[in-house]
């Protein structure tokens, strides 16, 4: 933590009613931390708070003045026995992946607590919460890209020992058919029938066998999306409400607007059915906004990519079961009676040919597919045309 981000750690009016200009630069420093802050007084009482703690807690700074720490975590969290270990040791201390859910922040929330003492106000402490899920973000997106590469191999091999024996049982069946009497021509079509079924299922996973490099040009991302809910609109999820939050400031993404299409098109779809066709109140809401902060370290290399655009996919259906959650992006995964579980893996493989990301968070009435992606630069454009 930078000095200048604790020099005032008084409490301050509410947001929008702004101190004297002497405390702005030390308020404006606070807010622009990507990680919730907060300053808790002597008695347990919370005196301070930035933006990004009025996100996590879902309150504003001035409600979180009137309450004392313990209100707003878990009961015997450990967070409260580090604030009492820093204010008698005097210095700072560290503890990781804490969960802070409670009923106001509900799911699970694991942070990594970071707390020390203001050695200007006695008795205070300052506590930085950063959230996990970004760091476990990036390990399961190195799990996602794993297996994806798995169903590469596979539908190579797939399209080569399968299809073509398919085609010649295929061909066999029909020859069968014109010979056969009526009561055994059913179980010839039934062949066929199969024969074409299965051919489809390894078309749809020759997708993940397709290594030519992605045609790229600058995507404005609200276009995809817009374009996507009408296509919903006009079908699968037609008696469901839909609501958008954009950032009209978003830079373009530099990507393939087709795949983009195919990858919001499915999480849409997915929402729907989630939420299924007889809920009276069923709503997708889709997200864009601009989070600082996130870089993801490639593999075998020490380059470190900014993924700071993040775009949301969020429904209040029944949620992703908790055992499936960890494996929601692996092939042949999925909840669905007659669903195949290749569309989720797809989504992964697509996203991160595009450089970035792809994340659920889900509970009752509360589920998040995010996608976090880089930003479209002049380099980008350079090396596009070079």
């Amino acid at each position: 933590m930078r000095q200048e981000a604790m020099e005032d750690s008084s409490p301050r009016p509410a947001r929008g009613m702004r101190p004297s200009t002497s405390a702005r630069p030390a308020e404006a420093v606070l807010d622009s931390l990507p990680h919730p802050v907060i300053v808790v007084g002597p008695s347990g009482e919370v005196t301070d708070a930035n933006a990004a703690a009025e996100h996590f807690f879902d309150i504003s700074a001035t409600l979180l003045r009137r309450h004392v720490l313990r209100d707003l975590v878990p009961f015997g969290s450990p967070l409260l026995a580090l604030i009492d270990q820093v204010r008698n040791r005097g210095a700072a201390v560290n503890e990781y992946k804490v969960d802070l859910g409670t009923p106001r922040i509900t799911g699970e929330r694991l942070v990594d607590l970071h707390v020390a003492p203001v050695p200007e106000q006695p008795g205070h402490v300052v506590v930085m919460l950063q959230r996990r899920t970004i760091a476990d973000k990036m390990d399961r997106q190195l799990t996602h890209r794993g297996a994806a590469r798995s169903v590469t191999a596979l539908a190579a091999m797939m399209a080569h020992e399968i299809k073509n024996p398919l085609s010649g049982i295929r061909g066999a069946a029909q020859l069968l058919e014109q010979s056969v009497g009526d009561d055994d021509r059913s179980l010839t079509r039934l062949i066929c029938e199969e024969a074409d079924r299965i051919v489809k299922l390894v078309d749809r996973m020759e997708v993940f066998a397709d290594k030519r490099p992605i045609e790229r040009e600058p995507v404005n991302i609200h276009v995809v999306l817009d374009h996507v809910r009408k296509l919903a609109q006009s079908g699968f999820a037609r008696n469901i409400r839909f609501s958008e939050d954009y950032d009209p400031s978003l830079p373009a993404i530099l990507g393939n607007r087709d795949q983009l299409i195919q990858v919001f098109l499915n999480l849409v779809k997915n929402a729907a059915e989630a939420i299924g066709p007889n809920a009276s109140d069923g709503e997708i809401h889709l997200t864009t906004a601009f989070r600082p902060g996130v870089r993801l370290s490639l593999p075998g290399s020490k380059a470190r990519v900014s993924l700071p655009l993040e775009f949301c996919v969020k429904d209040n259906g029944p949620g992703v079961p908790d055992d499936l959650r960890p494996h929601l992006f692996d092939p042949f995964v999925t909840t669905k009676p007659t669903g195949t579980g290749l569309g989720l893996a797809l989504v992964a493989k697509i996203i991160g040919d595009h450089g970035g990301i792809v994340e659920c968070e889900s509970q009752p009435r509360k589920t998040s597919f995010c996608v976090l992606m880089p930003m479209y630069t002049d380099n980008d454009d350079a090396r596009r045309r070079g």
